[in-house]
């Protein structure tokens, strides 16, 4: 098996390469979407949740109101590190799984995790490759608020919630630039692609 850890700020062009790499035949996991399972009403991450930050944040069948909980953790960085404390062990449980799941599956198989917060979370796993997906921060300013409706102070604020671009460019193995159109972004994935095979 050969791992790759995909990672980038918000609306850094990330999912973009990730899409791709799994087209191309990559296995894909998304930590976002385990981030989502993680904290389905039922497990031990929503109680947590709800016990540090309050009912409020939940919606009334029990499943999280992410909105309610951003309006409180991408203001304040205590209550997203109480936040990240409960959720990124959780989330590292469920990736450790995944990847094994992946190699028993296919000992040959390239796997993409794709994860937004490789520097802040410390993940652990022992990666063959750590890509990061890079654009300036007025790039990624306009996109959020182009593409997701947020204000600008509001995309001001998630961009800096996040690990600096020096933190994320000084882990990485290799950067795919997305300052760029589409074309030029998929051209770089494609070559991360014959890359990673001729490796593999």
């Amino acid at each position: 098996m050969y791992l790759i850890g995909l990672t980038g700020g918000i609306a850094s062009g990330k999912s973009t390469i990730a899409r791709r790499l799994a087209e191309l035949g990559a296995v894909h996991i998304d930590a976002d979407q385990l981030a989502r399972e993680a904290v389905e009403p039922g497990t031990s991450a929503i109680a947590s949740i709800a016990h540090r930050f309050g009912t409020a944040v939940l919606h009334a069948d029990g499943s999280l109101d992410r909105a309610a909980l951003g309006s409180i953790v991408f203001s304040d960085p205590a209550s997203l590190a109480a936040l990240n404390a409960i959720v990124h062990p959780a989330v590292r449980h469920l990736t450790a799984v995944r990847i094994a799941d992946a190699e028993r599956n296919d000992p040959q198989s390239v796997v993409v995790y794709d994860v937004p917060l490789l520097v802040e979370a410390q993940v652990p796993h022992r990666f063959d490759l750590v890509v990061v997906a890079h654009a300036a921060v007025d790039t990624r300013i306009e996109r959020l608020t182009t593409a997701r409706g947020m204000t600008p102070d509001e995309a001001r604020r998630r961009v800096a919630s996040q690990a600096s671009d020096g933190e994320r460019l000084a882990v990485a193995d290799l950067v795919i630039d997305t300052d760029g159109d589409l074309d030029a972004t998929l051209a770089q994935a494609d070559a991360l692609w014959e890359r990673v095979r001729r490796a593999a």
